[in-house]
């Protein structure tokens, strides 16, 4: 008799393998939607975990046919088992079909959706004599959850014992999915019990032989550390599926069965993490965990299908990287250290490894996804964190080479937060590590997580700028001074609301030249209650002809022409050395374009200092000869030494232009839905708004502001892209008049700029920088 379990173990022998079927594809099938009431069947012999908005089964024979049936006797889906008589079922077609699964087989379709949350599901094994039928089960939703008896049950089981410090193992999902979790506590159990924080991602966070960083500095700083492999990624059984339902309530899962344990203080822990699994932090928070405290997500997304897509333009360059290697590394022994456990013997580890022959390939899937679906929804933050209750403390580069400058639209949208505190400054991917932050890191778990004040101890302090200085590349970096000491040592309450009565945002300026050449250290901040500032004050450049830029629209009217250029689109910013993370200064090779293949607008000098952000737009009038055309508009400023500065850029694929009912402001909010894209009209102009993601830059005076509409390329790091058109294809630009193209962005208030000698390049965090060269438009015609 087969199982249908929330808790078999996932093992079986591995039948002989079939053919390979990596291309996957919908085939016709024979069977009808509605199932026959009246056909023989029998108990099923096979076993079934039904899952959130997933069902997997083991058991069958290689190629057999499986039938996912809803409530109602209607087929859904027909998967064909892989090679180790496994299938997996999530993704459903509009319409019944039967696919082949395994070898990371690329998604059938891109249009479809989910298995739906909801009763009354059966499997068919439709190639049996005569059909097994399985009991009927329950596909779990986003808000489904267990009793809370089922984390009670693992109360004892999770962690070291005795005198040791450091243990390996699972934590069971309310699927029975076991998750690899390494435990570093700061002393024996006896000692504690210990502040805890857990770090969760796909890449190798319960490596036992390693430490992730976000966990290496809590474990510096006292913290009890939680590292978790995510489903289907390390040692951790089920399938792998980026940032889906069940990688997210499996967060909820974690949260509640590591914080019952008797060595986690207070039975609440906290997150840390940087990048992956800073985002993770937020997709767990949103599932709201009881036993969660707090959160310190660093360098995050605002969406996947936006990083692959931005602006609607396909990232063939860090997200198509990442996509493939997560894919790679969520193959069966897909990593060292994985292999290592392999060899050493963790039956665990291996019951969980034919399981992955059922992971897609996410790259070729997410590429796909020309259109933005709906089911995108799901796994949007910027959706999710209205949903997070808990403490936030969130930081992010402009400039972020990796991750981008997307995340900064959300950050209005943690509205249910008791307490959330952003983080922002020009700078790289992993600045979310520097002291400059880090240090009102440590304040922020400290008020929310061990519920003390603030003290930061004194050999630590004195040994973080070796440590600082070792990862970073440059010296003089250490904590700052503890900033509530006047509350030592019992005064927390008093701390605490202290602490609650400072402005939620903090803004740093010009990181790279408050200390060293390229030190992660500002010249000056400030502070705003909410980000953009609410008094914020639009202005409006407008592109007029001889490539001027200005607060006053042109006197006249004419049109600018430049030509496509697909070749820049494989190009980055970077030299010779090429992309490298932790060194101070960047080696740049920043391309200028040619007469011809960009238009250019540059302002009159400032004649006062002001500092322009928010986010914002360009409104371009356009006329394009095909039906879409990408396009990139860049900002820089050009200080009077002569040197341009890259500030940001925004991208658009021009079909895509129609502006989402939810754009507020600066923002620019886009559907990028198949159903809202539109072709540019034939041989007229029309007017696209690129987004311009946020940002915060200081102008003195004699400096200017340079705007450049190009095809996109040139302008940033580890992000290139596969542009769309044919060479030399004609993109034109109206000004003045009724098709007035311009600038607009935001004036931000209450920054005073200090005067400034000129920036030596390189030294800003994250900003390329090369010599000036004007660039005189073409005229259309």
């Amino acid at each position: 008799m087969g199982t249908v379990s929330a808790c078999s173990d996932d093992d079986g022998g591995a039948a002989d393998p079939g053919p390979d079927r990596g291309s996957g594809g919908l085939l016709s099938t024979d069977l009808a939607v509605e199932v026959d009431p009246d056909e023989p069947t029998a108990p099923s012999e096979f076993d079934v975990r039904p899952g959130t908005e997933e069902v997997t089964v083991t058991g069958v024979e290689p190629e057999q046919r499986l039938s996912l049936v809803d409530a109602d006797g209607r087929r859904m889906v027909v998967l064909h088992a892989d090679k180790y008589g496994q299938a997996h079922f999530s993704y459903l077609p509009d319409e019944l079909a039967e696919f082949k699964t395994g070898a990371r087989a690329k998604l059938p379709t891109d249009q479809g959706y989910v298995v739906p949350a909801g009763k009354g599901y059966t499997i068919r094994l439709e190639d049996s004599e005569p059909v097994q039928v399985t009991e009927p089960f329950e596909v779990w939703g986003f808000d489904d959850h267990p009793d809370p008896s089922w984390y009670d049950d693992q109360t004892g089981t999770i962690g070291p014992s005795g005198d040791e410090t450091d243990w390996f193992g699972y934590v069971t999902m309310r699927d029975g999915v076991q998750l690899s979790i390494n435990v570093r506590l700061p002393g024996p159990v006896a000692d504690g019990p210990y502040p805890t924080v857990i770090e969760y991602s796909g890449y190798g966070p319960s490596n036992p032989d390693s430490t992730e960083p976000g966990s290496m500095i809590a474990a510096l700083l006292g913290f009890a550390t939680v590292g978790v492999n995510m489903r289907g990624s390390g040692c951790s059984g089920g399938v792998f599926d980026v940032f889906n339902v069940a990688q997210q309530v499996d967060g909820y899962d974690t949260v509640e069965a590591i914080a019952r344990q008797p060595w986690v203080k207070g039975n609440q822990v906290g997150m840390v993490g940087l990048s992956y699994s800073g985002i993770t932090q937020l997709y767990t928070a949103a599932t709201q965990p009881p036993s969660l405290a707090a959160i310190t997500p660093l360098s995050v997304i605002r969406e996947p299908w936006l990083q692959q897509w931005p602006g609607g333009v396909y990232n063939g360059g860090f997200t198509r990287q990442w996509l493939a290697e997560r894919d790679n590394q969520s193959s069966a022994g897909g990593t060292s250290w994985v292999q290592k456990r392999l060899d050493g013997g963790d039956e665990t580890c291996e019951s969980h490894q034919e399981l992955r022959e059922q992971n897609i390939d996410f790259e070729a899937f997410g590429k796909s996804l020309v259109q933005r679906p709906d089911l995108a929804d799901v796994r949007d933050l910027s959706k999710l964190v209205s949903n997070i209750e808990v403490p936030v403390f969130l930081s992010g580069a402009w400039q972020d080479e990796q991750t981008g400058p997307q995340f900064t639209d959300m950050l209005g949208n943690f509205t249910a937060s008791e307490d959330a505190n952003f983080t922002l400054f020009n700078g790289r991917h992993p600045d979310g590590y520097t002291p400059e932050v880090l240090s009102r890191w440590f304040e922020f778990l400290q008020f929310y997580l061990v519920e003390q004040v603030p003290n930061l101890d004194d050999g630590l302090r004195a040994a973080s700028p070796t440590v600082f200085g070792d990862f970073f590349g440059t010296p003089d970096l250490e904590f700052a001074e503890d900033r509530f000491d006047q509350y030592l040592p019992d005064q927390y309450d008093a701390a605490l609301a202290a602490y609650q009565a400072e402005p939620a945002v903090r803004v740093i300026f010009e990181r790279g030249v408050g200390g060293v050449t390229g030190s992660p250290i500002g010249l000056y901040e400030t502070t705003y209650d909410t980000w953009p500032p609410t008094d914020v004050e639009e202005v409006s450049f407008h592109l007029g002809g001889d490539g001027t830029l200005s607060t006053a629209p042109p006197s006249g009217e004419g049109v600018d022409r430049f030509l496509n250029d697909p070749e820049s689109a494989e190009v980055d910013f970077f030299g010779e050395a090429g992309y490298q993370l932790l060194v101070p200064t960047w080696d740049f090779d920043w391309r200028n374009w040619s007469e011809g293949d960009a238009a250019s607008y540059v302002t009159e000098p400032f004649t006062e200092s002001v500092v322009l952000g928010g986010g914002g737009y360009v409104e371009l009038f356009m006329k394009v000869p095909g039906a879409s055309a990408d396009v990139q508009a860049t900002l820089t400023i050009i200080r009077p030494d002569g040197t341009e500065w890259l500030i940001t850029s925004g991208l658009l694929r021009l079909s895509d232009r129609a502006v989402a009912a939810t754009s507020e402001g600066l923002r620019i909010d886009r559907t990028f839905s198949a159903a809202d894209a539109e072709d540019m009209p034939d041989d007229e102009f029309a007017s696209a708004k690129v987004s311009i993601p946020g940002f915060a830059q200081a102008f003195r005076p004699g400096d200017r502001l340079r705007l450049t509409v190009s095809s996109p390329g040139r302008d940033f790091g580890a992000w290139t892209f596969a542009n769309s058109g044919e060479a030399d294809e004609v993109r034109d630009i109206a000004w003045g008049g009724d098709l007035a193209s311009r600038l607009v962005v935001g004036r931000l208030p209450g920054v005073v700029v200090p005067d400034g000698e000129p920036w030596p390049c390189p030294s800003l965090r994250g900003q390329a920088c090369r010599p000036y060269e004007a660039l005189q438009n073409t005229p259309a015609g």
